[in-house]
């Protein structure tokens, strides 16, 4: 008796074990709902990709390889939070994920802008995002900083394309730029500052109207925002300057959120962003000569400026490299080893500086 007892028992405690471990799998498998947001609207590269790529398929990887679904509720262009409240509204878990320029944030991750400190870097969009990734890697405190300070964790850098000059009116050299109302967004201020021009400061929701109006005569833009918002329609005049393709826009989760979803969740979360992280390179790429054609066709004057303006207003901000890695050092940030990184990663990529800024 006491021996057939026994292994009946084993079964019916493995039986019972086993339905326990299916009802708590039935349990865990359950719908997340995520909010995405970001103060730029659907025209901009990234929040597109944000809507057509990073939302659709991390729904779609879940629901395949997992039990649990992911509902996104989408709030671009300012619907959840503004550009310049976007890292906040992660932190406090307002949103969930956002998407948001680190140039709206100068006081919080001044660091995280080092590819506006070295203007006139590479226009290729995907070398940029190649750059910034390896900078990232090898210095922690870059992702780091988002979990330790901020309740986040950082998802995916972003890429622009390539930044140039719009303006409503025609030049040719440095020169004809002095003293004009141009705008840009945070630091890139300082390539307008050096080379003569008034700067100031705006935001692209504001480009058309304070154009039309003569609040400023120009923009620091990429072709994609002056076609996305119609900046050529008041700005007539498109010169390709070359200051560079930019990452210094990033995806970010809050963390205690991201901490509570199930790990297959996560991993595809990761593994998404990895994707669309390589896609605004790629797609902005991509699409540059298309806007600079469509910028044409639409009756923009496109020209490109000679090697000699790109040495000249290089050369006005040649010492501002080591300034800002002084200035930053000294508040403990890893100024110096980022951005000489970045110098040297960028020729690794095969950039060619038009004057090579020194920082020691």
């Amino acid at each position: 008796m006491r021996s057939w007892f026994k292994p009946l028992t084993h079964t019916v405690c493995a039986a019972v074990l086993a339905l326990s471990v299916g009802m708590a799998q039935t349990a865990k498998a359950d719908e997340f709902k995520l909010r995405i947001a970001s103060g730029h609207p659907a025209v901009n590269t990234y929040v597109n990709l944000l809507s057509t790529f990073f939302v659709p398929e991390v729904t779609k990887r879940v629901a395949e390889r997992t039990k649990h679904k992911v509902e996104f509720i989408e709030g671009y262009g300012g619907a959840m939070v503004k550009v310049s409240d976007t890292l906040a509204g992660v932190q406090s878990g307002i949103i969930d994920i956002g998407g948001y320029c680190f140039c709206f944030e100068p006081s919080n991750l001044p660091l995280h802008a080092f590819m506006v400190m070295l203007p006139f870097g590479t226009m290729s969009s995907e070398n940029s995002v190649k750059l910034a990734r390896t900078v990232y890697d090898k210095v922690p405190f870059m992702s780091k900083v988002f979990e330790d300070k901020y309740n986040q964790k950082l998802l995916s850098l972003i890429s622009d394309n390539g930044y140039n000059l719009t303006t409503t009116f025609e030049w040719n050299t440095v020169s004809d730029l002095k003293g004009r109302k141009i705008a840009g967004a945070g630091l890139n201020l300082k390539w307008l500052e050096y080379a003569g021009v008034v700067p100031v400061q705006s935001s692209l929701p504001e480009a058309y109207t304070s154009m039309q109006t003569g609040v400023y005569n120009g923009w620091i833009m990429f072709p994609s925002g002056v076609v996305n918002f119609k900046l050529h329609e008041v700005s007539k005049y498109y010169t390709e300057t070359g200051f560079g393709a930019i990452t210094w826009h990033g995806l970010t989760m809050n963390k205690a959120r991201f901490a509570k979803l199930p790990p297959e969740v996560q991993a595809i979360i990761l593994e998404v962003s990895k994707e669309y992280e390589a896609k605004t390179g790629t797609v902005n790429d991509a699409n540059y000569p298309k806007q600079i054609e469509q910028l044409k066709t639409l009756g923009a004057v496109v020209k490109k400026v000679p090697d000699s303006v790109a040495v000249e207003w290089a050369q006005s901000l040649k010492n501002w490299p080591q300034e800002k890695a002084t200035e930053l050092d000294a508040k403990g940030l890893p100024a110096t080893q980022v951005l000489k990184m970045a110098l040297e990663e960028a020729e690794k990529l095969g950039h060619k500086w038009p004057v090579r800024y020194e920082i020691k």
